[in-house]
């Protein structure tokens, strides 16, 4: 199961360090998501980061920095709804109902929420049922290509990895009154919740 990191919306001092140490802490990717951002703010914060986490980054706004920037991939979301033509790297995609899973074709991988109550966004609950999911898994419509998000903390690693999900994209549980002492506990601990 592959873990991936959400940024906070808004920048704020020592983002680069808190990303560099949740890359190298063992984060598999992290997806830097600053709606309503400019551009140059976006790569100011990538030429904050070690260049060789570039690797292991994915991109939701301005698909023009991968040309400047060898990141990872971008992200297709509501705001970014269209691949571009040329696109180097991989293509990822925000999905809200297990029926838009079902029609997703050329991406590398998406993401399906809100799984759980969200930790982030208040009132943002669960859009499933045990059941819906359960039912989704057996018919392989969850699979390695799909990633949980919404609520993801160490203690529903396992239901996710049970239930057959790739990946759980995390958030809330990472941001969350968070300091570089909390954030690097908290990447060993959802590092150790994989079995």
């Amino acid at each position: 199961m592959r873990l991936v990191g959400i940024t906070q919306p808004t920048f704020f001092k020592g983002e680069a360090d808190a990303i560099t140490l949740l890359l190298e802490g063992g984060l598999d990717l992290l997806h830097i998501r600053k709606p309503g951002s400019l551009s140059e703010d976006i790569a100011s914060l990538l030429l904050d980061i070690p260049s060789y986490l570039y690797p292991q980054i994915v991109i939701h706004d301005h698909f023009d920095l991968i040309d400047s920037f060898p990141l990872k991939g971008i992200h297709l979301n509501r705001r970014n709804p269209i691949r571009p033509l040329i696109c180097e790297g991989s293509v990822s995609r925000s999905c809200h109902s297990i029926e838009e899973l079902s029609h997703i074709k050329n991406i590398d991988y998406c993401f399906l929420s809100p799984i759980f109550d969200s930790i982030s966004k208040e009132g943002y609950s669960s859009a499933f049922s045990k059941e819906e999911l359960v039912d989704a898994s057996c018919k392989g419509i969850i699979n390695s290509k799909v990633y949980a998000l919404g609520g993801v903390t160490p203690k529903n690693i396992p239901l996710l990895q049970k239930l057959g999900f790739g990946g759980a994209a995390v958030l809330g549980y990472l941001w969350k009154n968070a300091t570089l002492q909390t954030l690097q506990y908290r990447i060993t601990v959802l590092k150790n919740s994989i079995r």
